[in-house]
């Protein structure tokens, strides 16, 4: 399974349990205030045991369906459309869809309860009554109910990434934590020029671009997003023996990504963006922070490192620079040369640092850990 796949259903699975958690308390509901009374409006099914065992399956799978549907294809059909746009399409096909899913669990649940077949006249005559009862809008109420909690959750994570969500949301970082990470930082080369020449209207436009390009490497190599400044991105990895390898992964196929939009970027902005990175890796300590605005923030020596690192890639003339420690924990072979620096030392820090470069002799497609 790879990364990328690994993530989707992180970020889908959420959507089923929503939809799951929103069914059981309008069905607890339903019961409580029905329980007492006979069913007098034409339409309603009967609850018991087998309804509820059909149900409940039946709203987590309604939930995974739309999370497939809304990060897989609403959202990019979507992605640069106007707010106004976005709610107005989104409510006209996630209507139609539920109404095609009321169509299709109505007539089973209802065959469950009259224990017939759902082509019976019984079936069509009992699901055109609730079509026209208050049974029907409540159903569409619940469903829409669920539905603006499910994409609320999906607008947030959006915002603050996947993973910081769920961290909020368990209170992982609530104390802080001392991690080993390792940490990229890249910085897109001569922004100030482009910026003066096309503008900073047209440079914020290509900075989205470019930033979407190279994301995708971000995410088939299992890396975090820390923080975005201005032209400047921060990859983050948790160091494991599986994955330590994936940001020289990551770092080759940002580079291929942007090199294959080349002739996009010159159509449209008369640039093609490049960047230069600096990796390095090391202790920080991992937690929340803020009272205005919470944020998950990583602290230590290690990142103001991997900064100068990066910071010496021009003087060095190279596009990416590695410390010594990183190097120790990777374990590189074809297609890659790895060509000493020299011992540096980074402003601020009185030791110096042995750095590296990494380069792609061939281009061919790497193996994910």
């Amino acid at each position: 399974m790879t990364p990328k796949l690994k993530r989707n259903i992180k970020r889908v699975i959420p959507f089923g349990l929503i939809w799951l958690i929103f069914g059981i308390i309008f069905l607890i509901i339903e019961y409580a205030a029905t329980k007492d009374f006979g069913y007098t409006i034409n339409g309603v099914i009967k609850l018991d045991y087998k309804i509820v065992l059909f149900a409940l399956p039946v709203v987590t799978i309604v939930g995974l369906i739309l999370g497939i549907i809304e990060l897989l294809f609403i959202n990019q059909l979507f992605l640069k459309k106007s707010f106004l746009t976005k709610v107005i399409g989104k409510s006209i096909i996630y209507s139609l869809f539920l109404f095609i899913i009321i169509c299709i669990a109505y007539p089973v649940a209802a065959s469950i309860e009259l224990k017939t077949n759902i082509f019976d006249e019984q079936i069509l005559n009992k699901f055109s009554e609730f079509i026209n009862s208050i049974s029907f809008i409540s159903t569409s109420f619940q469903m829409a109910v669920s539905l603006v909690f499910t994409l609320f959750y999906n607008e947030i994570s959006e915002k603050v990434g996947p993973n910081s969500f769920s961290n909020f949301i368990t209170g992982k970082y609530h104390k802080p934590k001392i991690e080993n990470r390792i940490f990229m930082f890249l910085d897109m080369k001569s922004s100030t020029a482009i910026a003066e020449k096309i503008g900073h209207h047209q440079y914020f436009k290509l900075l989205n671009d470019y930033y979407n390009v190279i994301s995708e490497a971000v995410i088939t190599y299992s890396g975090e997003v820390y923080q975005y400044v201005g032209d400047e991105m921060v990859v983050s990895w948790k160091v494991s023996k599986n994955i330590n390898n994936n940001c020289i992964y990551c770092f080759f196929k940002m580079k291929h990504d942007l090199e294959n939009r080349k002739s996009k970027f010159i159509d449209k902005y008369k640039v093609h963006p490049t960047f230069k990175a600096g990796i390095h890796f090391g202790e920080v300590t991992t937690g929340e922070i803020g009272r205005i605005k919470k944020d998950v923030v990583f602290t230590g020596d290690t990142l103001n490192t991997t900064a100068r690192i990066q910071g010496l890639c021009n003087e060095l003339s190279v596009d990416l620079l590695i410390s010594s420690q990183l190097l120790n924990i990777l374990n590189l072979d074809h297609p890659y040369s790895i060509k000493f620096k020299g011992n540096n030392e980074l402003k601020g820090r009185k030791e110096v640092v042995d750095l590296y470069t990494i380069e792609e002799q061939v281009k061919s497609d790497n193996t994910l850990d």
